[in-house]
């Protein structure tokens, strides 16, 4: 799918035509580089790879100011691949947030944020009730048994335990693009996507 890279702005509203209040999301939309184009007869596949966002020399290896710089460009920060362009950009040309409009649904994906270590209240929701008589005095937000003794005297895969909750690649389908500021390089989509403020996201058509 076509897309574009972005950064998360942060979270606005606006008000509907018939008056319906609409949390949106504004995205910082490119403008992205074309820094590579793959072609079947090279890779064994078409795709076009997109950057954004400058990135300072002193920071970059060598092999990314070597990689940018044979489209004439300074080293990028993030770098994505995209197929199905309608029209293969050529290399080193831009794509800008007009390729998308008003009303039309696009997936956005991002890294959600990281929660550290949760136990199994928060991070699989857990009652965490438990018996309050009987002498139990400290395991109310404990998970309980975690399987038989002698049969099969293991802890079963899948195990609902604690552990690592949140910075994980999601992706969220069918938002709609509320308003394109293509002046500005924004895009204000419906709902809410993954990821904090200053957060690169992926908008795929």
């Amino acid at each position: 799918m076509s897309g574009i890279i972005g950064k998360k702005i942060g979270m606005t509203s606006v008000f509907a035509g018939d008056g319906k209040y609409i949390p949106c999301t504004v995205i910082l939309a490119g403008p992205c580089v074309v820094s590579q184009v793959r072609t079947k007869e090279i890779d064994g596949y078409e795709a076009v790879q997109l950057a954004f966002d400058d990135k300072k020399e002193k920071h970059s290896t060598a092999a990314q100011i070597g990689h940018f710089k044979k489209v004439g460009t300074a080293a990028k920060r993030k770098i994505a691949e995209f197929r199905e362009f309608p029209e293969m950009p050529a290399l080193g040309s831009e794509v800008k947030v007009d390729l998308f409009t008003e009303g039309e649904f696009v997936n956005v994906i991002g890294t959600s944020k990281g929660k550290g270590f949760q136990g199994v209240v928060r991070r699989h929701h857990f009652s965490g009730v438990g018996m309050q008589t009987h002498g139990q005095h400290n395991r109310l937000r404990a998970p309980g048994s975690l399987g038989a003794s002698s049969d099969p005297s293991r802890v079963m895969p899948g195990m609902r335990m604690g552990g690592h909750m949140g910075h994980t690649r999601i992706k969220i389908q069918n938002l709609e693009v509320v308003k394109v500021i293509a002046d500005q390089n924004l895009i204000v989509i419906k709902g809410c996507v993954p990821g904090a403020k200053g957060s690169y996201v992926i908008v795929e058509k």
